[in-house]
């Protein structure tokens, strides 16, 4: 809104040419969600407690767990509202990439807080089979845009291969099912990740943080080129999405921090999820989400080995429990000192992302 607005006057006032960085325009849009989350956080969590829209204990094996009884949920709704309003404010809305982001994490929130509103009315969520077919029919839709109306069509159904430069894995028509796949994926490992106060929040950040670089430099000509990257027009604007995604996170962080006072639940982890995986597919750098994403694989990757080597054992676990975040909770080792560990974790892996874009 502020660029149609603003950018025009730069004709008469050079000062309001500014707003068209998109370096300056992320920087106050990250700013923008922070604040709001401050502002809007308490009035929120007072608003949730008097409705009764807490939650239970998370996992009834787990003794701390049940001391996170009672807490408000549903705070996907102040991360939501914390990256929708600054990307509105300071995003060029004539951007495509914009409104498909933003279709992409309002109907995803919406779906989880449907899950959310059930489980509390009805003490049981939405059923997973559900859930599943609406998240492949949203990323049906953002595949189909994708495709047809692509802005490189030499690379529609392709993505970029890491540590290789100019090359690229071409799809065809399996692209929307590679779609579905990063889409899915990504939002259904994010909402496994959130078991522990800040944990889920705090990897979300970092991972913003990196594909709010990768989305500049692939929607900037010079330094796409440099880098043998991809170049995206438009793409760029991606970054203020993901700048507000990186504040609205740390600013529900402030909240969810242990002893969180506010849980994101379904709400906020779909639509967080789903929204870094559909930048990774509007950027061309899905196959990169294995290292910017590289926590989320692993828990993920730990729930299906549990539930495969139980079957395979006829009930042993190869865990003590899954996801891996508990498994540790069950050696003895501290909340809070699992939660750092991974975010540590999660840098590395955001550190080695970046790596490729020099070796290629």
């Amino acid at each position: 809104m502020f660029y149609h607005l603003l950018y025009p006057l730069s004709t008469k006032y050079s000062v309001f040419n500014l707003f068209r960085y998109i370096t300056l325009r992320s920087a106050y849009a990250g700013i923008t969600a922070l604040i709001l989350s401050f502002v809007i956080g308490p009035h929120l969590i007072r608003w949730l407690k008097s409705h009764n829209f807490v939650a239970g204990a998370r996992e009834k094996s787990l003794a701390n767990q049940h001391n996170k009884k009672g807490t408000p949920t549903m705070g996907g709704i102040l991360i939501l509202i914390s990256i929708v309003v600054p990307t509105l404010l300071w995003a060029k809305l004539t951007e495509p990439f914009i409104h498909l982001i933003l279709f992409l994490c309002i109907s995803l929130g919406m779906l989880g807080l449907c899950d959310d509103m059930r489980k509390i009315k009805q003490g049981k969520g939405l059923r997973p089979l559900f859930k599943f077919i609406w998240q492949i029919a949203i990323a049906i839709c953002i595949g189909i845009y994708v495709i047809l109306f692509p802005k490189d069509s030499a690379y529609t159904t392709s993505t970029s291969f890491m540590f290789l430069k100019n090359t690229f894995l071409y799809l065809g028509c399996f692209y929307i099912v590679f779609v579905i796949f990063v889409l899915v994926g990504t939002s259904n490992a994010t909402n496994l990740t959130d078991g522990l106060d800040g944990l889920s929040i705090g990897l979300v950040a970092e991972s913003a943080v990196a594909f709010a670089v990768l989305a500049y430099i692939v929607g900037n000509v010079k330094m796409s080129s440099y880098l043998n990257i991809l170049y995206i027009p438009g793409s760029g604007e991606l970054t203020i999405f993901l700048s507000s995604a990186v504040g609205a996170s740390l600013g529900f962080l402030w909240f969810n921090t242990h002893p969180a006072e506010l849980f994101m639940g379904d709400t906020g982890a779909l639509a967080l999820g789903g929204s870094i995986g559909g930048c990774a597919v509007f950027i061309k750098q899905e196959i990169l989400l294995l290292l910017v994403g590289g926590v989320f694989v692993i828990e993920a990757l730990s729930v299906m080995l549990q539930v495969m080597y139980f079957k395979k054992t006829g009930g042993k676990r190869f865990f003590k429990m899954s996801p891996l975040h508990h498994h540790f909770e069950k050696l003895g080792i501290p909340e809070n000192r699992i939660v750092v560990r991974f975010w540590i974790v999660g840098i590395l892996f955001d550190l080695a992302a970046f790596s490729t874009l020099k070796i290629r």
